[in-house]
């Protein structure tokens, strides 16, 4: 079914461009793709770009080209026949110039009014295709062929699915992920802030969140802390030869921020993994202090297209809880065995272990985009093979997604409305600990080389706040949210009790406000619900006669309960210890 649907996405692009050119002649094809849930079709439109709302017309016109029972039929052509067919397409004509050039075969595919450059595959006629089971989404701007140096065409997105069941689930979930967006929260909630000044890509954090992300950050040492990991820092630029040595220069390019200095140049970290390995290499170590296991949050630069920059989950400034093994080859086993405990006990506590999968990233056809030697990568992908089994992780295979230097095991988890997200990940290196020439002691008192485990649970702090607030749609438990209770005297008359309150959370460590406003207390709770805090705390006359608190619990249809102060705090840090 997975290969029809992509037929059926990949034809409805095609029915796009029908229905575009039937309405705009002048209309100039770029291309149009399947991607993840359906398909897109980028244009030049010259001046006569359409708006949004003008999308249902080329749906409704889509539709009926469904019904036409139009069939797909694939030619081989020459280059010449080629040029002489798109002589009036001149995004086409490049297309064709390249396959010319690399000498492969020019197949083109005639549906209808429309003669495409494509490989297909299509489906044999628009009959295959369900009528109400795709949706066209949006307008957007595109770089021909992604290159922000080339022309920005028109790319107009749609949906497609086997029935319309599946449409209007995947519509639900699109009109929930609105109403989650982070950028929105995060605005809301005073979270983060984007400065044009500063620029895009480099979000700042608000007091609230700082709190989460300190928060996600003292966990994440709390779960290794004990389990032989050592804390280090790296400072934030480097001389160009580090990531010379590494291979990363030669990899990253145009990805690497340059920072001219007096006398030096220098570039902006974009990984960890080369300045970690000149630690461990500043020591002297046996086979008896093997494994050595370096933690660090450490924020790393990375140029990222202007365009491709999305609040928080696609940033400039990356803060990875970045950790690197150093460790034998017979002790990759045990070591991958207790990262993947912590990423287990770490992403339980967010609620995202259901339905999770890990692919198994191994190397490509061409090897060009690799460093090391064959032998290496056999044994790299062999013991994280093993030892992925040996953890029982229900693995898929991902050839061609291994980073440049070695295998690696991504793990990827569902969201509360499930949308799927590539977050921890473990990485086994035979070749950077060669480029460095690093070597312990061994019981021959030899030089033995190590093998390096990267390893990171969350991915980044910025891009898993983006997630977080999401997931949670701003609601996060107890334990992570910026404010835990909210103070409401419903008049100034419990004001001094308020205060008693508020100072006795405090000195219990609970992160709480008191509000000293002199709205009404409807209002009070309206404000408090909007800031999504978790308690709320009323305090009228019999509750300060009585030494209680009333608390209402968000989420809940209750009026509020009463109870005593120290109940309330005997429960409430015992919810932040245990992270519920």
């Amino acid at each position: 079914m997975e290969n029809n649907i992509d037929k059926i996405r990949h034809s409805l692009s095609h029915l796009l461009a029908i229905a575009v050119k039937a309405k705009y002649p002048e209309a100039k094809l770029g291309i149009g793709p399947t991607i993840e849930n359906g398909f897109y079709y980028d244009f030049d439109f010259g001046t006569a770009v359409p708006a949004e709302q003008e999308l249902l017309d080329l749906e409704k016109d889509m539709r009926a080209l469904v019904s036409k029972n139009i069939a797909f039929v694939r030619e081989e052509i020459s280059a010449r026949e080629a040029r002489e067919l798109f002589a009036s397409e001149p995004y086409k004509l490049e297309l064709v110039e390249d396959l010319a050039k690399a000498g492969e075969k020019i197949s083109i595919y005639k549906s209808g009014d429309l003669t495409d450059l494509c490989a297909g595959p299509h489906v044999e006629n628009t009959g295959e295709i369900a009528r109400d089971a795709f949706h066209l989404t949006r307008v957007a701007g595109a770089y021909w062929r992604g290159d922000e140096k080339n022309k920005m065409l028109t790319r107009i997105y749609g949906v497609a699915f086997a029935n319309k069941g599946e449409l209007d689930k995947h519509l639900e979930m699109m009109e929930e992920a609105k109403k989650r967006d982070h950028r929105k929260l995060g605005k809301e909630l005073k979270l983060f802030t984007i400065s044009e000044l500063i620029g895009a890509g480099l979000p700042l954090m608000q007091p609230n969140g700082m709190i989460i992300r300190k928060e996600i950050e003292d966990y994440l040492w709390e779960l290794h802390k004990n389990k032989g990991y050592l804390r280090v820092w790296t400072p934030h630029i480097t001389k160009e030869s580090l990531y010379v040595t590494s291979g990363h220069a030669a990899k990253f390019g145009d990805e690497l921020f340059r920072v001219q200095g007096k006398e030096e140049k220098f570039i902006m970290k974009p990984m960890s993994c080369p300045h970690h390995m000149q630690i461990f290499a500043d020591n002297q170590f046996s086979y008896r202090d093997m494994p050595v296991r370096y933690f660090e949050a450490a924020t790393v630069y990375r140029d990222e297209k202007t365009g491709e920059l999305s609040g928080l989950t696609r940033v400039r400034s990356i803060t990875q809880d970045d950790g690197h093994l150093f460790c034998r080859e017979n002790q990759i086993n045990a070591e991958v065995s207790v990262i993947v405990a912590i990423i287990k006990e770490f992403f339980t506590t967010m609620g995202m272990m259901e339905g999770y999968w890990v692919r198994f990233s191994t190397r490509g056809e061409d090897k060009s985009k690799y460093i090391g030697k064959d032998e290496s990568w056999n044994i790299a992908e062999g013991a994280l093979r093993e030892a992925a089994e040996f953890n029982k992780l229900n693995l898929v295979p991902g050839p061609g997604e291994a980073a440049f230097y070695g295998p690696k095991l991504d793990f990827m988890f569902k969201d509360a409305i499930g949308r799927e997200w590539q977050l921890a990940t473990i990485q086994c290196d035979f070749n950077l600990p060669e480029r460095f020439d690093l070597s312990f002691v061994n019981e021959k008192g030899d030089k033995e080389r190590p093998v390096v485990i990267h390893r990171a649970v969350s991915g980044s702090l910025e891009r898993f706040m983006g997630i977080m607030i999401e997931h949670y749609a701003g609601n996060f438990p107890t334990w992570l949210s910026p404010v835990q209770v909210k103070i409401l005297p419903i008049t100034e008359k419990q004001m001094a009790y308020a205060e008693e309150v508020l100072t006795e959370l405090r000195k219990n460590n609970i992160r709480v406000e008191l509000d000293e406003s002199n709205e009404t207390l409807g209002k009070k709770i309206r404000g408090a619900k909007m800031q999504k805090i978790p308690y709320l705390l009323v305090l009228g006359d019999k509750e300060m006669e009585e030494k209680m608190i009333t608390v209402e619990v968000r989420g809940s249809e209750d009026k509020g309960t009463k109870t005593s102060l120290p109940d309330f705090i005997a429960k409430i840090t015992a919810e932040i210890k245990e992270r519920k």
